[in-house]
């Protein structure tokens, strides 16, 4: 059920957009069919409707969820290897293809 309001619909959206199903885990939950996840597209349309900040119910669904349910997890002690290993990743890659080219050039 969509709220009445567009502008409400389209924060609500939104902030959909930015939520991770924690069921099927590699989609939305606007995206996603499970029955978690319309469970958390009520709940963030109420609260929008109530007059709730989309930051703040972002906030409260992360303290009850964990910070798994967003795609975009803060930097902290239990984050920083997700944000640490593309970049240790491509350091890698930049010295293997590196070494790669230094072999063939002798």
């Amino acid at each position: 059920m969509q709220l009445a309001d567009p502008a409400k619909e389209a924060s609500a959206r939104a902030l959909m957009e930015t939520l991770r199903c924690l069921v099927c885990q590699g989609q939305s939950i606007a995206d996603s069919d499970a029955d978690m996840a319309a469970d958390m597209r009520a709940l963030v349309r109420e609260r929008i409707e109530h007059g709730e900040k989309p930051a703040s119910i972002r906030d409260w669904l992360i303290a009850r969820y964990g910070d798994y349910v967003t795609y975009d997890p803060p930097l902290s002690g239990l984050t920083w290897p997700l944000w640490l290993t593309p970049i240790l990743l491509l350091a890698i890659g930049g010295w293997v293809v590196r070494s790669s080219f230094r072999r063939r050039t002798r």
